[in-house]
């Protein structure tokens, strides 16, 4: 009766297989980012990204509160909420940005 686990040549199960080609392309990741030497203008250019990245989100949060403040004004200051709203979602925006896989 067979093994209810496949197995390959070299005794593995395909589980194991597929676990161990992840962990080997994550490594050569790894390898690869430790030697590559960025450029002047590589760190610029992802300078320029997150900084727009940032800007473009509070940019037009205050445009959106001018609109509303000059359309319906209230009692509170909604280029001011918007203003901050937009800073918040520009610095996660940037975060997500910089912390993920650049391929």
């Amino acid at each position: 009766m067979a093994d209810p686990e496949k197995t390959d040549e070299s005794g593995l199960d395909e589980a194991s297989g597929r676990m161990i080609r992840a962990v080997g392309e994550k490594q050569g990741r790894m390898v690869r980012a430790r030697t590559r030497k960025d450029s002047f203008w590589s760190s610029f250019g992802l300078l320029g990204t997150v900084g727009w990245s940032v800007v473009l989100p509070t940019l037009l949060g205050v445009a959106a509160g001018v609109f509303i403040d000059r359309r319906w004004p209230g009692r509170f200051s909604w280029t001011a909420m918007l203003l901050f709203a937009g800073l918040v979602v520009g610095c996660v925006n940037a975060w997500m940005h910089l912390r993920g896989d650049h391929r």
